[in-house]
């Protein structure tokens, strides 16, 4: 069949590279523009931007593919039989939705209608979710509305962070994407019920802050979700440091301490008070520096019982 691939980061990569095995033809790879990245602020490409030179496969980077018409233009020349659509980043207008026979389809990770929106795998950890799921829908003019073609389940491990579940998602996708392919033009259909939505809008950086009155397993939650972005960060002695893993101890009643509060360094990491029970912090990130764990950062900024994170 004959593709074309819209999609940017690295879970967008079974999908595009089980498309190839399968020996589906891949014309034309669509993906986000290269973006400054990393402490030096390095001009770097999408994953599937170098995914898709190394089997070269042509690759177009519109800034706003809203509002270039060339992409069009080139999709009329082609014409796919279908466009698969994965983690691509940018809303599609509808000129383009419709153009092949087969339409659009998207692989979204999660049991659509929960979770529309552009991170629905950090809000399913950050809702308390103990199962997920990805979708093939078939796109539409609205926001992740389209008919259901395909779904499928898995659970949402107790300790699992987000870049952990998606790397799952990702791989569960490219199989239910290429079982989809195999049932056009015919695949079973049904329509969404809106009146089971929920959304999982955009991350932003600020949304990494830990509010040290949450209970334990909120901030459990928090720190998983919100790994690798946008990182759950606290700040101690007015510099900010990443919490990069930990886990909640058993709920027990809230002791006569501000939430925050460090009640122990040891070995395995540093204990922190919460609203309710506690919390161990087992490995951080430093302002400006390399993850290292959490007791190595605890002997080097030299904290000790009762220094307190800011609320």
């Amino acid at each position: 069949m004959k593709i074309v691939f819209f999609g940017s980061p690295e879970a967008a990569l079974p999908s595009l590279s089980g498309l190839l095995a399968a020996g589906h033809s891949l014309d034309l790879v669509i993906t986000q523009p290269d973006r400054p990245a990393g402490r030096g602020k390095i001009l770097t490409a999408s994953p599937v931007k170098r995914f898709a030179l190394g089997k070269k496969i042509p690759v177009l980077q519109p800034e706003k593919i809203r509002k270039a018409p060339e992409v069009l233009e080139r999709l009329a020349v082609l014409r796919p039989d279908v466009q698969v659509v994965v983690a691509y980043g940018q809303l599609i207008p509808d000129s383009i939705l419709y153009l092949p026979p087969h339409r659009t389809l998207n692989v979204h990770f999660s049991l659509l209608p929960k979770y529309r929106g552009a991170s629905p795998v950090a809000w399913s950890i950050l809702c308390g979710e103990t199962r997920t799921g990805v979708t093939i829908i078939e796109l539409n003019e609205k926001m992740d509305e389209g008919d259901i073609l395909a779904q499928t389940e898995t659970e949402i491990r107790p300790e699992e962070n987000a870049r952990e579940l998606e790397s799952r998602l990702a791989v569960l996708g490219a199989g239910l994407l290429l079982s989809t392919l195999d049932g056009l033009p015919s695949p079973l259909r049904r329509p969404q019920d809106h009146r089971l939505a929920s959304y999982a809008p955009k991350l932003k950086k600020e949304d990494g802050r830990l509010d040290w009155s949450l209970s334990a397993r909120e901030i459990s939650r928090r720190v998983r979700a919100l790994t690798p972005w946008p990182s759950a960060f606290s700040r101690l002695r007015s510099r900010q440091v990443k919490v990069v893993e930990g886990r909640m101890l058993a709920p027990q009643d809230p002791l006569p301490r501000p939430g925050g509060t460090i009640l122990d360094i040891s070995r395995e990491g540093i204990l922190v008070q919460c609203g309710q029970g506690s919390y161990l912090i087992t490995k951080v990130q430093p302002e400006n520096r390399n993850p290292m764990t959490a007791h190595e950062y605890s002997l080097g900024a030299r904290l000790k019982a009762g220094d307190c994170f800011e609320a």
